[in-house]
């Protein structure tokens, strides 16, 4: 039977904003570079003032991991639905008609609760790095309540962000949320989200995965991280363990797909990098529409790592609207993977 959705994803609502910075002010501010830090809203305010001579015009978008992830498959075509909470302020009903007009449905009761909606304070190194300092506001009590039961049952695959496992009520959201998938033999798909996630909250993150998920997005640090090895294809190997298919991202060299049979090497696509901030989400976006639409891990991985390329080679986590069907362009005329496909 036909599901409604490809992919429904559940993760934090966060409104970014994105300053250029040198790796000097991040030194400054005692900001770890590369990683995801939660901030209380006076610690990103005091860093905003700071900064305040280094903002540059960045268009206001709807932001978090699996947002990031779930709006690129709807602007490749897909069918998407996503859960979230935010608050009943500017940020927040911005944030829901972002979704709308990107095509996502979402869950909602129609009354937005008082708070604050999440803010994501991303700061841009010269080596394109990302480092961001996250106030998770409303979102940190996003809870079961969030999650729709009937859109989960009509999804293809369900996606988890790591991120979920900062909070108690979005971890237990999470594990809910595959229970019910894997009742109704929903595919199920988690991203590792962060080096700092696998290191100090691995426990919480296996009870998100359960005994297996039949997905896996990570980065060569989270996955080298969550496997103790400094070894790629022994990391690689142990994997296997807790899912199924398996991707590990591997920045400019491109990304190992693991089909549940091979591991296949997929090669990058040359760009001068400017901005990672949304690279992996957009690599899981793209691979996610793609697997949902028939084609192969292999190919899926092509798309993914020119789709990420793409996004690298600007400022922010999204495509500009043209550039998504100039990908499936060139992946309906065979250039993406067509030694794969024929194979």
């Amino acid at each position: 039977m036909k599901k409604k959705y490809h992919v429904y994803g559940i993760g934090a609502a966060l409104v970014d904003t994105e300053i250029e910075v040198t790796d000097n002010d991040l030194q400054q501010l005692s900001v770890d570079k590369g990683l995801m830090t939660l901030v209380d809203e006076e610690r990103q305010s005091e860093l905003v003032e700071q900064l305040s001579d280094h903002l540059t015009a960045c268009r206001r978008a709807s932001g978090g991991s699996a947002a990031n992830t779930i709006i690129a498959v709807s602007c490749f075509g897909g069918k998407t639905f996503y859960s979230c909470k935010v608050a009943d302020d500017d940020n927040g009903r911005f944030y829901l008609d972002d979704l709308g007009n990107a095509g996502v449905d979402y869950h909602t009761d129609g009354e937005l609760p008082s708070g604050i909606t999440g803010k994501c304070l991303v700061l841009i190194t010269p080596d394109a790095e990302r480092s961001m300092n996250t106030y998770l506001g409303i979102s940190e009590t996003l809870s079961e309540t969030e999650l729709n039961h009937d859109a989960i049952a009509q999804s293809e695959y369900l996606y988890l962000e790591g991120y979920l496992v900062t909070s108690e009520t979005g971890r237990a959201a999470a594990i809910r949320a595959r229970e019910i998938a894997e009742q109704q033999g929903v595919k199920t798909a988690l991203s590792l989200s962060d080096p700092g996630m696998v290191a100090f909250f691995k426990g919480g993150l296996q009870d998100m995965i359960g005994e297996q998920v039949d997905l896996l997005f990570c980065n060569s640090d989270e996955a080298l991280g969550w496997t103790e090895t400094d070894i790629l294809d022994t990391a690689a190997e142990r994997l296997q363990a807790i899912a199924k298919t398996f991707v590990i991202t591997l920045g400019a060299k491109g990304a190992l797909v693991y089909d549940g049979n091979a591991l296949i090497p997929i090669p990058p696509y040359p760009v001068t990098a400017v901005d990672s901030n949304g690279a992996g989400d957009m690599f899981a976006g793209a691979f996610l529409y793609a697997i949902t639409q028939g084609h192969s891990h292999e190919v899926a991985g092509h798309l993914a790592s020119m789709a990420s390329a793409s996004v690298v080679s600007q400022y922010g986590p999204r495509l500009d609207h043209q550039q998504y069907p100039h990908l499936l362009n060139l992946l309906d005329n065979g250039h993406v993977g067509a030694a794969a496909e024929s194979g």
